[in-house]
């Protein structure tokens, strides 16, 4: 662990070697005591505090540590975007709030998929905050509703993330090498790591484990309204022009919870439909007038014409990534010999399913790290950025110009046409997404991103956030699945509709039907929880004692002891200790003294 910290602090500039070598120090100080946390993906077995899992976690976290430093750095100097043209302050409030906000987002949609199933009643009395959550997210159709919300919510604060944090042109920082400035700014390494790690996987991980302690709170309930809002407005609805021509191709009828729309209801959906296709149509154009005229804030160096064709692929890439989670939690479901005689689509399959399924929550790590990245760069390709001077998109207004320029225009389009529109192609045709051969290579890609280990700090930062808050495994509350069914309110899997229309989501910990197939350290986890809660349990127990004896006081008493007056000490020790009393009850019973009787002369 010396060595360790010893070549992580050498390896760093001088000015931050007093920041990182305590931060580290405490790093392994937290590790050393056991604050594990099971890790999936490859070597699902393995813990941070195991050998490679360890040194893959420092130094992802010491690589977290820097990239965060110097984004601060930048932000202060006024080197980013919203940091130079507004004020550090703002940035700082911007990209703090983004990045918890997306916390939330993505933690709630574990959480609300996860218990979609399950029975209210099981919760509604501990999780009072997460009861209102999943009434809400679950009825009727509104699950759907809110998964496409919160897709925009993904999409635009990663955006926001880029305006705060995204380094402008020619930035210097502390008198560094132009080398670590490209790595870690100029290619956007520093804010995927924030991201992807405090943002994403560190809540996904405690969101997928401890749903109901994670979205039991205002802020989950305030999250979800937001996303249901999102909806209502009609901005996405040409997704669902998309969700209805790709279920009459797949001459599959999309299911529903709700009956049909009425003649007005229909008409205001239409309506909708129709404004959000509209939208659609500008936002592309307003994004192609802006790379062909050379106003975006991509780098100087690619010309127009190439940036409009790196803008399509890589919306084609995000679409792709997007799609395979949809395609592999439908595949999931289907018997391994009805998947079809595809040769990509059985190699990938294989793949994914090898072993205990470990390769399916290693390409979820994976897949999250390709996916930020490549928003990143449409981000930094689809933002505008006039220079002083030049006439407006369009014609527009200024007051709609500097609107334009945060980039809500790329967060549209790539919400809806890079990403729910893949969606609703795989969960309509998921054989048919898998035999594509650029899904195997993708895959590969995503097992080998998540091998190097670059987020695996994230499972610390899970660790610690778990700790801190105080969440416990579902099992503590609600029991497994299985216990779940032998009290005869078992989980109802008719409530999560998959299919044509229905982009259902895997979550990053596959789910597990029972404690039979947890491994070693999952059961470990789960104990201490267990433990946890039941040190909890007894000391609201001794609480409710006592608080009984107080407010019962003297009529309590007096009934256990009768109108005798007890010595002041004894009096002291029954008042403060509900075990006295109770202790003294036990007398008279075993003496055969009846209850009108004085016990004290007894």
């Amino acid at each position: 662990k010396k060595i360790l910290v010893i070549v992580l602090t050498f390896s760093v500039e001088h000015k931050s070697t007093g920041v990182l070598y305590p931060l580290l120090h405490t790093l392994v100080s937290l590790l050393s005591k056991n604050l594990t946390h099971t890790m999936s993906g490859r070597g699902a077995n393995q813990t941070i505090g195991s050998g490679l899992g360890l040194f893959k976690a420092i130094i992802s976290m010491a690589l977290l540590i820097f990239s965060v430093s110097m984004i601060f750095g930048l932000m202060a100097q006024g080197e980013t975007k919203i940091s130079g043209d507004v004020h550090p302050a703002l940035a700082f409030v911007v990209l703090i709030g983004a990045i918890t906000w997306l916390t939330m987002v993505e933690g709630s949609q574990g959480s609300l998929v996860g218990l979609a199933p399950v029975n209210g009643d099981l919760f509604k009395d501990t999780h009072p905050k997460a009861y209102v959550c999943t009434k809400l997210a679950h009825s009727g159709d509104n699950l759907d509703r809110y998964l496409m919300g919160r897709q925009f919510m993904v999409v635009l604060t990663v955006f926001s993330v880029n305006m705060s944090a995204g380094p402008n042109a020619d930035a210097e920082l502390w008198g560094l090498p132009d080398w670590i400035i490209s790595v870690f700014l100029g290619s956007g390494l520093a804010m995927i790591l924030l991201t992807c790690m405090v943002g994403q996987l560190n809540s996904q991980v405690n969101g997928c484990s401890c749903m109901l302690d994670y979205i039991n709170n205002n802020f989950a309930i305030f999250t979800l309204y937001v996303a249901m809002a999102i909806e209502f407005s009609g901005l996405l609805h040409a997704s669902y022009i998309i969700q209805i021509l790709v279920a009459m191709l797949a001459g599959k009828p999309i299911e529903s919870n709700e009956p049909p729309r009425s003649a007005a209801s229909s008409l205001f959906f239409w309506g909708r439909a129709l404004m959000s296709l509209a939208i659609l149509g500008f936002c592309l154009a307003a994004t192609l007038e802006a790379l062909f005229g050379g106003n975006t804030t991509i780098w100087e160096a690619i010309p127009p014409g190439v940036s409009v064709v790196l803008f399509f692929v890589l919306m084609c890439v995000v679409g792709l990534l997007e799609g395979m989670q949809i395609a592999f939690f439908a595949v999931a479901r289907i018997p391994a010999d009805e998947r079809g005689n595809s040769i990509f689509a059985k190699k990938t399959c294989e793949l994914l399913f090898k072993g205990r399924g470990e390769n399916l929550a290693g390409f979820m790590i994976g897949r999250q790290l390709c996916v930020v990245s490549c928003m990143f760069i449409v981000a930094r390709v689809t933002t505008i950025d006039l220079q002083e001077g030049e006439p407006n998109i369009f014609g527009v207004s200024d007051g709609l110009q500097e609107f334009f320029n945060f980039g809500f225009l790329g967060a549209i389009f790539l919400t809806i046409a890079g990403s729910i529109s893949w969606q609703l192609v795989a969960s309509a045709f998921p054989l048919q997404f898998l035999s594509n051969p650029l899904v195997y290579i993708f895959l590969r890609i995503c097992l080998m991103l998540e091998a190097t280990g670059l987020c695996q700090g994230a499972w610390v930062l899970a660790a610690l956030h778990k700790s801190i808050a105080g969440f416990k495994r579902d099992e503590v509350y609600i029991g497994t699945a299985e216990e779940r069914r032998a009290k005869k309110m078992g989980d109802d899997t008719d409530r999560v509709r998959t299919g044509a229309g229905h982009p259902m989501k895997l979550p990053i910990i596959p789910t597990m039907d029972g404690i039979r197939d947890y491994d070693r350290d999952q059961i470990a986890s789960l104990e201490a929880d267990l433990r946890a809660h039941l040190d909890d349990v007894e000391q609201k127990l001794r609480d409710v004692r006592m608080q009984k004896g107080k407010l019962e006081g003297k009529a309590y008493q007096e009934r256990i002891y009768g109108t005798y007056e007890l010595p002041e000490s004894l009096k002291h020790l029954s008042e403060n200790d509900p075990a006295v009393m109770e202790y003294i009850a036990s007398i008279r019973k075993e003496s055969g003294i009846d209850e009108e009787a004085v016990l004290g002369e007894a």
